[in-house]
């Protein structure tokens, strides 16, 4: 069942939603060679627990780790650790959840270490970019969840390179995936249509090579089948009269 939500219910979801995006930020700030991803994990938590929130991921399904902090082939679900210290020219993908006031906000970003390669910075430039054409088509009047997925995968495809499959967007609110499923990929014109009060997680997890994904046997990491680059973008997303409004955005 997909849950519309209200004025006051998106007022509260930006809350969570700044909650969210201010924490993604500092530990993107704080990205460089050498940290480890569980130092970003604290960074992380300390700031939502700070703000009155908590993090969303932490405990869920049994996840280990405030934030999921996946590098270079990772895909997404990366579990912090006291012993991945980050090198020069990796790119780091960080998953940030709050919850407060009754409602989560959710968001990624993908971060260069230092210097990194013209591929990687492409994939990263190609993947927010995918994301931009899936928003867009959302707030395409008489838009359905189709059209999102066939702008991000008609871009990513454009532009060389695959979206992932097994893993999508998804509804946010009281829970943190809710209905509906957003797809990376998909057909125009089909799907639940896009109406206001609708609030999605839009997260275009891009491979460099080929579609195809692998479980790790800690249960949570993801990485690419062929061990090429992949990147993550997120913002939770809500449809208003004014269009689309990304609750997870911080300038």
């Amino acid at each position: 069942m997909i849950y519309l939500k209200n004025s006051e219910q998106i007022k509260k979801m930006q809350h969570a939603g700044r909650i969210t995006g201010e924490a993604l930020m500092l530990a993107g700030e704080a990205v460089r060679e050498g940290i480890t991803t569980a130092e970003l994990d604290h960074i992380i938590r300390t700031y939502i627990e700070r703000c009155g929130a908590k993090p969303s991921f932490l405990g869920y399904g049994g996840f280990p780790g405030s934030a999921c902090i996946s590098i270079n082939d990772e895909v997404i679900h990366g579990i912090p650790s006291k012993k991945r210290h980050l090198k020069e020219g990796d790119i780091v993908k960080i998953d940030v959840g709050a919850y407060i006031d009754g409602f989560h906000g959710d968001s990624a970003n993908t971060f260069p270490v230092g210097k990194i390669s013209d591929e990687a910075a492409r994939l990263i430039e190609a993947t927010k970019k995918s994301f931009e054409m899936g928003v867009a088509a959302a707030e395409k009047e008489g838009a359905r969840i189709g059209d999102i997925g066939a702008a991000v995968n008609g871009y990513v495809e454009s532009m060389g390179y695959s979206t992932v499959r097994k893993y999508v967007g998804h509804g946010v609110g009281r829970d943190l995936h809710e209905d509906p499923s957003v797809p990376n990929y998909g057909t125009p014109g089909r799907g639940p249509r896009i109406c206001r009060g609708m609030v999605i997680a839009i997260e275009p997890m891009v491979n460099a090579g080929g579609t195809g994904v692998l479980e790790q046997p800690d249960g949570w990491t993801v990485l690419t089948a062929d061990g090429k680059l992949s990147a993550h973008y997120e913002h939770t997303v809500a449809i208003t009269d004014e269009g689309a409004l990304l609750l997870t955005k911080v300038d």
